[in-house]
């Protein structure tokens, strides 16, 4: 039930903008589902983020590497039919920044990835820093309004 809660709690974190609390729960996600192994692997982060969401299957339909024409998103979660959730796009990096991400976003336009889609597109940034000591990530969450694709 703690990790039902905890994804509850991730999603909406992430609609109501609060980087600080999205960061403080997939820091805790990452942590418990990576191997220190495979701590710095874009794959890891990926993971650890399709399934600290698993709540928001409830609403969205999840799509890892979705093709945007000029790239892919790492990870996106489609709202389902009449869900009232708006879209979310989240793109990793590793060594840049939170706000790299939100650039290739937007440079390559990866809300058109969601053709026929009209309404709210939270775009999330996420960084990590593969060689603070801390292990942290930062992330930057952006609202994008999409009308008439």
């Amino acid at each position: 039930m703690q990790v039902l809660k905890a994804s509850d709690k991730l999603l909406e974190d992430t609609l109501s903008g609060n980087e600080k609390g999205v960061a403080e729960g997939l820091d805790k996600a990452h942590m418990e589902v990576a191997s220190i192994l495979a701590y710095n692997d874009e794959n890891s982060l990926s993971c650890a983020i399709a399934l600290a969401y698993y709540s928001a299957r409830k609403y969205y339909k999840v799509i890892r590497e979705l093709p945007t024409g000029r790239g892919f998103a790492d990870v996106a979660f489609v709202p389902l039919p009449h869900s009232g959730k708006p879209a979310i796009v989240i793109e990793l990096k590793y060594n840049k920044s939170a706000y790299a991400a939100i650039q290739q976003m937007k440079e390559k336009h990866y809300s058109k990835a969601l053709e026929g889609y009209s309404g709210e597109i939270l775009l999330v940034g996420v960084n990590y820093d593969k060689d603070k000591g801390n292990k942290k990530h930062s992330y930057i969450i952006e609202k994008l309004e999409i009308r008439g694709q």
